[in-house]
């Protein structure tokens, strides 16, 4: 995580839990010509709404033009993390258990730099996911460290009932 990134984590906590909400992640990217400032929240209860987006954006807005932390030009964007949510801390990987998750690699690992299957299990050191080579279905341990992407996933071979 970037110093930037931290920062704003930082002065986005006290908001996000006075709101009952919570913090996914924190971005700071260069698009283009463009910087982008993006926090992406979730509500624990329910699914989170437009209203609630808004309000973070808002207050954690006054507090940016205040404080002035980051140097250039940027865009503020608060949203909802998506269906496909980034997996960064241990709830949320205890969450993803039996689900399905999408994982790219630094580096190959059995051959390959993306994963799409069923999370087993992890730790500090490893997750554990079951893929689906056609019809026969392997388990693969792939290292954290190698890890550059984890996020939720659709797994769109499910049919609907």
């Amino acid at each position: 995580m970037s110093k930037i990134t931290e920062q704003i984590e930082q002065l986005a906590m006290p908001i996000i839990e006075e709101l009952n909400l919570e913090l996914v992640d924190v971005e700071f990217v260069k698009e283009g010509r463009s910087w982008f400032l993006r926090v992406f929240v979730d509500n624990p209860e329910a699914p989170i709404d437009i209203e609630q987006c808004a309000v973070v954006s808002e207050k954690l807005s006054e507090i940016l033009d205040e404080i002035d932390p980051i140097e250039q030009n940027y865009f503020l964007e608060v949203s909802s993390p998506g269906a496909e949510r980034p997996l960064k801390k241990d709830k949320d990987f205890h969450m993803a258990i039996g689900k399905f998750i999408y994982i790219k690699t630094y580096e190959p690992v059995e051959d390959a730099k993306e994963f799409e299957g069923y999370l087993l299990s992890y730790n500090e050191e490893q997750v554990e996911i079951e893929i689906k080579i056609k019809t026969r279905r392997k388990t693969i341990v792939i290292p954290r460290e190698k890890i550059a992407v984890i996020r939720l996933a659709i797994d769109f071979s499910v049919k609907p009932d």
